[in-house]
């Protein structure tokens, strides 16, 4: 394969399926502008999939290189996630510790919306952990990135680690992890980051309610009050009753 005329082939591939009238519907889901062809995420998938349907023992280091060509010409919303997408099926054991490397750098200079970031969180990263659990820790340091794409991943990208069977074990979060991380981004600036620790608390209040709670009784003067009741959301009544009763922080 060569690569730049694959890019260039699989970018016109996606121009040409552009909805200017869907990419109008989209915005209602993004506070701020973006710029989008109006193509839908499975449209997107399918394109990536069928890239790779004739040449399924193309090496997931290629796939890679595709995916940064991509991804440096990018300049509309699905492109970016047409760049995620060539990597799916590869992730989680085509590709070692040099993923994680590339997705701390996409993080940080070609994502730009909240939809991109998950996407890569929850359809690149989470089956590439599933076979590299090891790498989860690094993840850990996205929370002094200077992108608050990075700072959301950190919590978005393991929310569904806190509990999860992989094969024949079972791995846990440790809640040093969990909470560290909410501790450190609770007072971001960014709204998506304070979002992303209420969502990484709401999950881990379904298996360990009680040590949820008591981060929230130390904390809740602090926490933004959209994070604090989206943390206590999946709670049962008497303890978010509870928790409600103590009031909350700034409504930022």
């Amino acid at each position: 394969m060569e690569v730049k005329a694959a890019a260039g082939e699989l970018l016109a591939a996606l121009v040409a399926q552009a909805d200017a009238d869907f990419a109008v519907r989209m915005q209602r889901y993004f506070p701020q502008e973006i710029r989008a062809l109006g193509v839908r995420n499975a449209s997107v998938v399918e394109l990536a999939n069928g890239c790779f349907r004739a040449r399924p023992d193309l090496p997931a280091a290629t796939r890679l290189a595709l995916t940064e060509e991509v991804l440096s010409r990018a300049s509309y919303h699905e492109e970016v996630l047409l760049g995620f997408a060539l990597l799916h099926k590869v992730a989680r054991a085509g590709l070692g510790s040099e993923l994680l490397d590339r997705c701390e750098h996409w993080l940080e200079t070609h994502v730009s919306n909240w939809a991109q970031c998950d996407d890569l969180c929850l359809k690149l990263l989470y089956p590439f952990f599933r076979g590299h659990l090891d790498q989860i820790p690094r993840t850990r340091r996205w929370v002094a990135s200077r992108s608050p794409w990075a700072r959301r991943a950190a919590n978005v990208a393991v929310v569904k680690f806190v509990r999860r069977e992989v094969g024949r074990t079972v791995f846990e979060l440790p809640l040093s992890h969990v909470f560290d991380n909410c501790a450190r981004l609770m007072h971001d600036k960014d709204v998506y980051v304070q979002k992303g620790c209420g969502w990484l608390l709401k999950v881990t209040a379904e298996i360990h309610q009680d040590e949820v709670a008591a981060f929230l009784r130390t904390w809740h003067t602090e926490m933004a009050r959209d994070t604090f009741r989206y943390a206590i959301e999946k709670m049962d009544p008497e303890t978010r009753t509870s928790l409600m009763a103590l009031g909350q922080g700034p409504d930022r």
